[in-house]
């Protein structure tokens, strides 16, 4: 009797948390095309993450990254809180080698939202939290105007 390894996963997070943030990343694009922002790109690839949406605000002229947060329950603070500041250096380092690759850097005014999204199994429709302005960049990459 031979014994075969165990299923290789191809990603770190399992089959329902990928579908669940697949399904929350659709529906804060939609919820922000509605607000007036304009999708540049999804699920940006950074080799120490990803950038989950890029968009473009035309009333202020800025480059917007928005990080999106969604939980099952009611609680919309917990997801807005995990953006802590090793997450908010991430996105700004990400953020600062995405205007490299797209030759933006220093023509772009950038932003950082979190939107939080609540799906809560007893309510029809999710609810959303936008934060516009979240944090500034950290660490060692600033962004001036």
């Amino acid at each position: 009797m031979t014994l075969s390894p165990p299923p290789v996963s191809l990603s770190r997070w399992p089959r329902w948390r990928r579908w669940f943030g697949t399904r929350s990343e659709r529906a804060a694009a939609k919820f922000l095309a509605r607000s007036g922002l304009r999708i540049l790109a999804r699920n940006v690839a950074d080799p120490q993450g990803e950038l989950d949406l890029v968009a473009f605000d035309k009333a202020t002229g800025e480059l917007v990254i928005v990080e999106v947060r969604s939980t099952a329950s009611p609680d919309l603070h917990r997801p807005l809180d995990s953006v802590n500041f090793a997450k908010q250096k991430q996105l700004t380092e990400a953020t600062l080698r995405y205007l490299v690759r797209k030759r933006l850097l220093g023509n772009a005014n950038v932003r950082f939202d979190v939107l939080a999204i609540s799906w809560p199994a007893e309510a029809a429709k999710p609810t959303y939290h936008h934060v516009r302005g979240a944090f500034e960049a950290v660490g060692r990459h600033q962004f001036w105007n």
